[in-house]
């Protein structure tokens, strides 16, 4: 059995993972952003990410080299969120009616993908720890021949 493909599989997801880990923590910071005068509103951003198939043959060494298999990061994107208008005369981003405009970011369900994208993240460490010792006994067996 050819290990490069269990550890590229889980290198993969743990890249995914931390993207989603970077803009979840940009998204969590610019939660109370404001625009400034003339300038664009902060949009809360997604990871966009797909699966790389994998075939029966190229897990088992048919193919060279493992190209396929895992997620990969397809990109990160902003996400059409209306901007959440709150009512603060006094504040210095507030237009003429009193309103100042935040990203639309929602707390809870940042928190939530956060948590996620942690233990997924986790998991695919365990799942490379796993393999890599899968290949080493495999070699401590062979070895004793």
């Amino acid at each position: 059995m050819d290990y490069n493909a269990s550890f590229h599989i889980s290198a993969t997801g743990m890249v995914v993972e931390k993207a989603r880990l970077d803009v979840t923590a940009a998204n969590l910071a610019n939660v109370h952003s404001t625009a400034p005068a003339g300038g664009q509103l902060y949009r809360p951003m997604r990871v966009v990410s797909r699966e790389s198939p994998m075939t029966f043959s190229d897990q088992y060494g048919q193919a060279e080299m493992v190209t396929n298999g895992g997620t990969q990061l397809a990109g990160i994107e902003p996400m059409d969120v209306a901007p959440k208008m709150v009512y603060e005369p006094g504040h210095p981003d507030a237009d003429d009616k009193g309103f100042v405009s935040y990203p639309g970011i929602d707390n809870t369900s940042e928190m939530m993908n956060m948590m996620s994208a942690l233990r997924a993240y986790e998991a695919n460490v365990v799942a490379m720890n796993a393999a890599r010792t899968m290949a080493s006994h495999t070699l401590d067996i062979g070895g004793q021949s």
